[in-house]
């Protein structure tokens, strides 16, 4: 473990630092029995995961009682005989919260691993007490249990991510043998083998109808609102729900080949595969850990040697000195104060970003992948055209439609109804017939009404005069004589095609479309909200190919980002394989909301355009901490080695940097980002 391992850690959690990097990266740098600690919290259940974070909280908040109250008696006691008395107060609270560090230390030191964070925090906060700077020894352990508990609560909210996505996987399948029907795990039936399906089941398995008719709800695997009738010969998903009638299926796939099983594996390895956003820390600390504990040294041995009069007790104060300035806890901690402050400033908005590293990461956006229903249109189907022929009117036309589909259960039907505004009369509607995969026929006081697609127009040899027409197309014919049609379609949103201008104006190059639904809505719904291109009829493993080709694509720049943005379960591997994943909150289903690292809560696509002008201030925020700290802590090492500065100063450069980053980085709470001028990149 090297030094820019150790520091970039303690940045990255108090800066809340993405889960899922964390337990690939992180792991490898902790010790073997703080990892073993790690599995055994994962294995365990939520109660007990959830317990261990009040225990965390419960030494925080006890070492920072102590601490303050060390504060307050600090003077008092050190001018009074009871001046030892501040002793255990401090040391109680720097145990506490610092004891894990110092023993990881230990540890590591005795493995031969120096200069990670752990060893620079020790030797600084323990120089600290030395030289009876308690305070400032306790705040650094402060302030590093905070960003570890941090951590440890993203670290949680990445397992509760995949068990809330596992929560669609069935658990049990009906397995048909002769005439009996036997209850098994999906896992325990073999290619070949028929399951039975009943209503409000969840399909197990992979395979094909063979018999029974019915609706079945695809939106957990393709996203789409639109439940789809299937018959016999027609293939259904494990994890499509059966709204309608039972169904045999005969099993083409085994459980761990199934549609499902292969969206589960996508979002448990696309995390590992994510692109990692190295921040500033990360590069500097490679350096900076091992240059100031060589200097600290040099400053305590070498003048004692050469320079005549030297005392070995003088310089070896202002090594300590050096030490605690050169502490990285002011430093750790004005980089993400910036990034909180961006954070906060967004969460106003009603952007919620899960990590500094995302806000980061947003400021270079080269190619936003959109998906389409729930992202850039609402989701729910509306009546949106009516156009009628052969003297009809369009109320008539209506009426006409609702009575021929008062009987079925289709989401089309309920939109025709919810659109015609007033009851119909159901008693009047005479040999309904449904007619699969086309439409429905029905008898109303003698009159033949015939509503369906085209296909169903041309194969009762209608004469109709519109064929090729964008959207859901319901076509009326009253006693085989063309009425007209109504067109049903899931409405754009109304800032959707601002979203993606807004973006082109802050420079993102490409803005591409992705989706399961047909070419014909995929095509409008592209060029209404002027994408660059689009893909349908795309399977969720097909959008991580998808996207995955997109990102190639890119040019070779550094720091150029991929963002996908997407709000449905079967968004979530894509979402997770995104360089910055973006989820739409208010209907997202929780998996994606789980799996992204931006989650917008008002389904607004125009809020993107907001948070990457929040990032981009954010960005110049964190670059002033930074040029501060770095400018403050040079001069002050400088006049520590050489004896100007005192342990004063040294607060002063730690602390005092960290408080005017504070207020530094509420400027970004404070401004308002309504205005549509890009902010400065």
């Amino acid at each position: 473990m090297d030094a820019s391992d150790g520091t970039c850690r303690a940045c990255h959690a108090l800066a809340g630092h993405e889960a899922r990097k964390s337990g690939h990266e992180h792991g490898h740098d902790r010790d073997h029995h703080e990892h073993e600690q790690e599995q055994e919290q994962e294995a365990a259940g939520p109660g007990e995961s959830a317990g261990g974070v009040r225990r965390q909280l419960a030494m925080i908040v006890s070492a920072g009682a102590l601490f303050i109250t060390g504060l307050v008696t600090e003077q008092a006691l050190h001018h009074s005989v009871y001046r030892l008395i501040e002793y255990p107060i401090f040391l109680s609270a720097y145990l506490l919260v610092g004891g894990k560090v110092v023993r990881s230390a230990v540890r590591n030191l005795v493995r031969g691993e120096l200069f990670d964070e752990t060893f620079l925090m020790t030797v600084a906060t323990l120089g600290a007490i030395l030289i009876h700077q308690l305070p400032e020894a306790v705040a650094v352990m402060l302030f590093y249990a905070v960003g570890e508990l941090f951590q440890d609560a993203a670290v949680g909210r990445s397992r509760r991510a995949i068990r809330a996505l596992l929560a669609i996987r069935p658990d049990v399948a009906n397995l048909k043998i002769g005439d009996r029907v036997e209850t098994v795990r999906p896992e325990d039936v073999e290619v070949g083998q028929v399951v039975l399906v009943r209503p409000g089941e969840r399909v197990p398995l992979d395979g094909e109808v063979i018999q029974g008719f019915s609706f079945v709800d695809t939106s957990a695997l393709t996203g789409e609102p639109t439940p789809r009738r299937v018959g016999p010969g027609e293939k259904v998903l494990a994890g499509m729900v059966n709204q309608g009638g039972t169904l045999d299926v005969r099993v083409e796939r085994r459980s761990a080949e199934s549609a499902l099983s292969r969206i589960l594996n996508l979002v448990e390895n696309a995390a590992a595969r994510k692109a990692p956003t190295e921040q500033f820390i990360t590069r500097f600390a490679r350096y900076y850990t091992p240059v100031v504990t060589l200097a600290a040294l040099g400053v305590a041995l070498v003048p004692p040697l050469v320079v005549p009069g030297a005392t070995l007790a003088t310089w070896v104060y202002r090594a300590l000195v050096l030490l605690v300035i050169s502490c990285p806890c002011a430093l750790v901690i004005s980089i993400p104060l910036g990034y909180f402050g961006g954070i906060g400033g967004a969460s106003r908005h009603g952007i919620l970003v899960k990590g500094a590293n995302f806000l980061d990461a947003l400021t270079s956006l080269h190619t936003v992948v959109f998906d389409k229903t729930g992202t850039l249109t609402k989701g729910v189907f509306r009546v949106t055209g009516i156009s009628v022929r052969n003297g009809y009117s369009r109320d008539e036309l209506l009426e006409l439609a609702a009575l021929a589909e008062t009987n079925s259960a289709h989401p089309i039907a309920k939109s025709i109804l919810e659109a015609c505004g007033r009851p119909v009369r159901a008693d009047l509607v005479r040999d309904y017939q449904e007619i699969s995969g086309h439409g429905v026929r029905a008898f109303v006081d003698g009159k033949e009404i015939i509503a369906g697609n085209d296909r169903l127009m041309h194969s009762e040899n209608i004469d109709h005069d519109s064929c090729d027409l964008e959207g859901t197309v319901v076509y009326v014919a009253v006693n085989r004589v063309f009425a007209g049609y109504i067109v049903i379609s899931d409405e754009v949103k109304p800032d959707a095609a601002e979203a993606v201008a807004g973006l082109r104006r802050l420079g993102v190059r490409r803005a591409v479309m992705l989706t399961g639904d047909d070419e014909t809505v995929a095509k409008a719904v592209a060029e209404r909200t002027g994408m660059d291109a689009y893909f349908a009829e795309l399977l969720p493993e097909e959008k991580v190919a998808k996207l995955e080709e997109i990102g190639s694509a890119m040019p070779g720049l550094d720091g150029q980002k991929l963002a996908y943005v997407g709000d449905g379960i079967n968004d979530a591997p894509v979402i997770a394989r995104a360089d910055v994943g973006i989820a739409m909150g208010g209907l997202g289903r929780d998996a994606a909301i789980e799996a992204a690292d931006v989650v917008i809560m008002d389904d607004m696509p125009s809020r993107l355009v907001m948070a990457v002008r929040i990032a981009r201030s954010t960005r110049a925020v964190v670059v002033q901490n930074i040029a501060l700290a770095l400018g403050v802590k040079g001069t002050f090492i400088l006049l520590g080695a050489i004896g100007v500065a005192t342990m004063w100063e040294a607060v002063f450069a730690d602390v005092g940097v960290a408080l005017i980053a504070i207020v530094n980085s509420t400027r970004v709470l404070r401004r308002n980002f309504e205005s549509r001028a890009p902010a400065p990149r």
